[in-house]
């Protein structure tokens, strides 16, 4: 009977454990920027074809140049980059990003379920770069903010601010900018272009949003 007790509580103390941290206040806002990063990144880019910076551009590159398929390299370029923000970063930020890369996968797969909600710009690349760049600032700008990140892209970004002391703005861009130059090898320039116009937009925003109404954190 006592072991049973003292296994009850070892269960709770870990649950506890757990969400430490993670008040429902928090978790609502990762839900929110998980809502409008994945919106913007499925209605604007996937639609008009504005290629990405950071670990989903460096996994289109592998994959054109030595053909493994994004399902293989997508995992290992992530497990890199959150391994890597646990040194850094702590266990805290790891738990915090569990949450938001499930809820980014979530509604990724919610909106596949309905035909695009916004018109195709790919006629008019640079307002898509301009809003999709608008979205994925704001969207991942809420969930950093909450201590956290939607993918490997965020965590680099954030283990690199955080070594260096480099803005945040600046680690976004610096890495999403390494990646695109990579990207020149298959890709037009002309399509290059707008894709640093919406890299440089959600670095901004991203920077501004995490940064807003604080001093500045350990991060940046």
């Amino acid at each position: 009977m006592s072991a049973r007790f003292m296994s009850s509580e070892k269960r709770t103390a870990l649950f506890e454990r757990i969400l430490s941290g993670l008040s429902w206040k928090r978790i609502m806002f990762i839900i929110i920027g998980a809502m409008i990063c994945s919106f913007g990144i499925h209605n604007i880019h996937q639609q008009t074809g504005i290629t990405e910076g950071g670990v989903i551009g460096l996994m289109l590159f592998i994959e054109h140049w030595i053909g493994i398929s994004p399902a293989l390299i997508t995992p290992v370029l992530d497990a890199a980059c959150y391994l890597l923000a646990f040194k850094y970063l702590g266990g805290r930020f790891i738990k915090i990003s569990a949450i938001s890369t499930l809820s980014v996968s979530f509604f990724y797969k919610v909106w596949e379920q309905f035909p695009h909600m916004l018109p195709d710009l790919s006629a008019y690349p640079l307002a898509a770069a301009v809003l999709g760049g608008i979205f994925v600032g704001v969207g991942v700008g809420l969930i950093i903010r909450q201590g956290g990140s939607s993918g490997g892209d965020d965590a680099l970004a954030l283990t690199i601010s955080h070594v260096t002391h480099m803005r945040l703005a600046r680690a976004y861009l610096f890495t999403d900018l390494v990646v695109l130059g990579l990207s020149l090898s298959y890709i037009p320039v002309s399509r290059i272009i707008f894709s640093v116009i919406t890299v440089t937009i959600s670095s901004f925003l991203i920077d501004r949003i995490q940064d807003f109404g604080r001093r500045k954190s350990e991060f940046v």
